[in-house]
């Protein structure tokens, strides 16, 4: 059985998992850069080039989930007191 990913659950400003996404995003475009723009011993440059596979890796997975589940909801939404 497989669940329906939907785009619009990607932005999720409540759940943790959607700002752990952004960083990691940030953190591999940052690490892309330094191995653009310097030139780095070749271990120096597998090692943040592993990172940044990793980072990337790791993004899809959580994109993934976010795209799948149900957003969070708010406790005052839940309670049905929101607004």
């Amino acid at each position: 059985m497989t669940r329906e990913l939907k785009f619009a659950r990607l932005i999720q400003p409540r759940n943790p998992l959607f700002w752990l996404l952004i960083l990691l995003n940030g953190l591999s475009s940052a690490i892309s850069f330094v191995l653009h723009a310097y030139q780095l011993p070749l271990g120096t440059t597998l090692l943040l080039a592993g990172f940044a596979l990793g980072n990337v890796i790791a993004g899809i997975v959580i994109a993934l989930h976010l795209m799948a589940g149900e957003p969070l909801r708010d406790k005052r939404d839940a309670a049905g007191t929101g607004s």
